[in-house]
């Protein structure tokens, strides 16, 4: 198994995506200012639904075969980098918006809530360059079973996602209107978040092949 160290940096790296606002994130805001925490709370076990099925899928092989095949490998690296850079320049673009600015979102009942929440995560390309770049880094065969590692692991990222999305969605409102009575933190807000997102598609981006 895992020693500590490994685990402390694979959750600091989850852990900062997970702060960093992606597609998740930004429905999860809009949808519990929109229809309520309720709402956002049940959009929220369909994230962590679909974080389950990376997570199972990275372990039980896909992740391997990727990595077999050195311009997969290079193709989703470059790709997830580009998508970052993406998110970073809506970020820091004039006019850009925070996820904090909310969209608007019509009433749905807890099936669709689910289902959306599920299909808004398995489409988001960030989950998958954790599982599928990040999270082979940190497993080392001498250290005992590869599946077992990898649900380690993916047990920490979602645990970490889950309570800061948990956290975001309970707080969207109240943050949501801190931010808007203070136009200077929205745009400090803003920033912030681009210069992590283009921070972690240069890192991506300059990662050697494994």
């Amino acid at each position: 198994m895992h020693h500590a160290a490994p685990l402390y940096a694979f959750a600091a790296v989850a852990l900062g995506m997970a702060l960093t606002p992606g597609p998740n994130m930004i429905y999860l805001i809009s949808r519990s200012i929109c229809q309520g925490r309720k709402a956002g709370l049940i959009s929220l076990g369909g994230v962590a639904l679909g974080f389950v099925f990376y997570m199972l899928c990275a372990a039980f092989g896909i992740t391997a075969l990727l990595m077999a095949v050195p311009f997969a490998y290079d193709a989703l690296r470059f790709g997830g980098a580009i998508y970052l850079l993406w998110l970073a320049w809506q970020a820091l673009k004039p006019g850009g918006r925070s996820p904090f600015q909310v969209r608007e979102l019509a009433a749905d009942r807890p099936r669709k809530l689910f289902l959306m929440g599920f299909v808004t995560n398995l489409l988001n390309p960030k989950i998958a360059i954790l599982y599928l770049s990040l999270l082979p880094q940190f497993i080392d065969p001498q250290h005992g079973s590869v599946l077992a590692q990898s649900i380690v692991l993916g047990g920490i990222q979602i645990a970490l996602s889950i309570s800061v999305n948990a956290t975001v969605a309970l707080m969207a409102g109240t943050i949501a209107a801190f931010l808007n009575r203070r136009p200077t933190w929205l745009v400090i807000q803003r920033w912030l978040m681009g210069t992590v997102l283009a921070g972690l598609a240069v890192r991506i981006a300059a990662e050697g092949q494994r």
